[in-house]
């Protein structure tokens, strides 16, 4: 005879298991196309429309649990970087490879965020990453490493839309890259040096002294670009207070 705690216990193992599918393929299949229906990600997942209800009451809620993975995987990067760090340079290079997998992983929903969102449920899921980026710029100002012309909000802001556009830009396939090309850019745009930049990405942990900024940013990006980086040089941010839904891709 069956053990009933036991059935229990493998059905909502198997529940677990058909929503987790029925979200991948969600993932895949709204990346491969925006406008993708419930029936097209059904089949994707391998079950019927009417098993995706089961999990889901419709579109909505299928994007919201998108959502939560997402928002749940950028609170496990967040946590699970080192925090201490010799220096706000390395500071922000481990932020960013950080949590540069799970922006990868779901740009898709940068297609989806004006529609299906709203911007305050942008701001939530961002909330965390926001904190962590202003206080690691405040930090960089304060110790004369992180150009100092913008406050530490509106500069994050504006960091944030540059490395969204990066993320935009691996959605139309003139991007690729596994964050260190990414990281390396979001302290070029800081003011960091960039042969320092590139060290400290390479090595995050890295103890290369840092200077402090003394050159034009544009300059520094050329330079960057003379190095040899694909795409085009990712143009800085010009206004401050970019948002995920206003973001300008920097390259094209």
């Amino acid at each position: 005879m069956t053990d009933p705690d036991v059935a229990d216990t493998d059905g909502r193992g198997r529940t677990r298991f058909t929503r987790a599918r029925i979200l991948e393929a969600a993932r895949q299949e709204l990346g491969r196309d925006p406008d993708s229906s419930l029936g097209d990600i059904a089949e994707a997942a391998g079950v019927v429309r009417r098993t995706v209800y089961g999990h889901f009451s419709g579109r909505a809620a299928l994007v919201e649990g998108l959502v939560e993975d997402a928002a749940q995987a950028l609170r496990q990067a967040l946590a699970s970087r080192e925090a201490s760090a010799p220096d706000a340079v390395t500071a922000l290079a481990r932020f960013v490879l950080a949590v540069w997998p799970v922006g990868d992983r779901y740009r898709m929903l940068l297609r989806l965020a004006p529609h299906d969102l709203g911007a305050e449920r942008v701001d939530e899921i961002l909330a965390p990453a926001r904190d962590t980026a202003t206080a690691i710029i405040a930090r960089g100002q304060r110790q004369g490493l992180f150009r100092a012309g913008l406050p530490p909000g509106p500069l994050c802001r504006a960091l944030e839309g540059y490395l969204l556009g990066l993320l935009e830009c691996m959605n139309a396939g003139t991007w690729t890259d596994d964050g260190t090309r990414s990281a390396t850019a979001a302290l070029i745009a800081m003011g960091v040096d960039a042969d320092l930049a590139v060290a400290h990405v390479r090595r995050p942990g890295g103890s290369e002294r840092v200077r402090r900024p003394d050159t034009d940013l544009e300059d520094l990006t050329e330079h960057t670009s003379r190095r040899g980086h694909p795409c085009t040089t990712p143009r800085p941010m010009t206004n401050s207070s970019a948002s995920p839904a206003t973001a300008t891709p920097p390259c094209t």
